[in-house]
């Protein structure tokens, strides 16, 4: 079955940096287009906003609110695709949801990510 597993979500003060990873099982991970999601504290589920996407040929989109700021990034050896955050802030405080996207969706279960002093 297909699995997604996210890893790299903790507590860090404004300013600094983290990276997510997310590990893909079950997928042929090479034709999937890859993308990072997150939900604030107190939206509902179908208010996930897009981050950023990387697609299978590494194309990559990125939100107007993190552009600049995080990165995305894949490595079909390993499967996995990564989104590094720098700058962080207290409004990217959130459950990060790693997607693959082929003809159908599927999604991970989240890591947390908390921006504070």
């Amino acid at each position: 079955q297909v699995e997604l597993v996210e890893s790299g979500g903790e507590l860090v003060q404004p300013g600094g940096s983290l990276r997510l990873s997310c590990a893909a099982s079950g997928i042929i991970f090479s034709v999937f287009d890859m993308g990072w999601y997150r939900q604030a504290p107190g939206k509902e589920r179908d208010k996930r906003e897009f981050v950023a996407s990387i697609t299978q040929s590494g194309i990559t989109n990125y939100a107007g609110s993190v552009k600049g700021r995080f990165t995305i990034s894949r490595d079909n050896v390993k499967r996995t695709v990564y989104l590094q955050m720098n700058g962080l802030r207290a409004e990217d405080t959130a459950v990060y949801y790693c997607n693959a996207n082929y003809r159908s969706a599927y999604w991970g279960q989240g890591t947390q990510v908390t921006v504070s002093s």
